[in-house]
């Protein structure tokens, strides 16, 4: 896959949409700049989410920007989208059957080991945190500098940071190897999406 895909990938909470929907929120980010969109929404029953999903990717697609489904596969495969998959979702290489060669998958890890077992499985990406303290998953623990580094120059695959990245601490990536930064409450919680994802684009790493 293109590692430019993923330099601002946004990953949606409803826990911010104050009155708004997560639809516009979406466009709003995706406006700014956002080159790749997950579906993440915890909360939500498989019906819930698979009409959220829908209609998300209807705004993917009229940016022709890809998106990407946390955990769900059956959902992911139903609206023709890419998955992530934690350590402790279903296993990558039945995700792969099940969405066929073509789909997005990415895996979390946290070591060099499951870095290489992610590459060697098919997978397309990592995604690897947290690199600073969040709120959004209260069990997740910092991630240090070097493991991240570590992880950037064990494989081919790009690599994306995730947890707890701000306006404020991005610039502390810059040379560690990512493709690019998964961020959540720094872009759907901001006064303006669009102007965070703007400030965030703008960033090389």
């Amino acid at each position: 896959m293109d590692a430019n895909s993923l330099h601002l990938y946004a990953i949606t909470d409803r826990h911010w949409l104050n009155g708004r929907t997560l639809a516009s929120q979406v466009r709003e980010v995706l406006e700014g700049g956002a080159t790749m969109v997950q579906l993440r929404e915890k909360s939500l029953s498989d019906a819930e989410f698979l009409a959220e999903a829908r209609e998300i990717k209807g705004v993917c697609d009229a940016f022709g920007i890809p998106l990407i489904i946390n955990d769900r596969v059956a959902i992911a495969r139903d609206v023709g989208a890419g998955v992530h998959l934690g350590q402790s979702d279903m296993g990558l290489l039945e995700a792969r059957k099940l969405l066929g060669p073509k789909a997005i998958i990415g895996v979390s890890c946290k070591t060099v080991a499951l870095a290489h077992e992610a590459e060697a499985n098919g997978a397309d990406y990592l995604g690897v945190g947290a690199v600073f303290p969040t709120s959004t998953k209260s069990d997740a623990r910092e991630l240090p500098r070097e493991t991240l580094v570590e992880i950037c120059h064990a494989v081919k695959i790009p690599v994306v940071a995730i947890g707890g990245i701000t306006l404020q601490n991005v610039q502390e990536l810059v040379g560690t190897g990512i493709a690019g930064i998964a961020v959540i409450s720094a872009l759907f919680g901001a006064p303006s999406p669009r102007a965070a994802a703007q400030a965030f684009t703008a960033v090389r790493y």
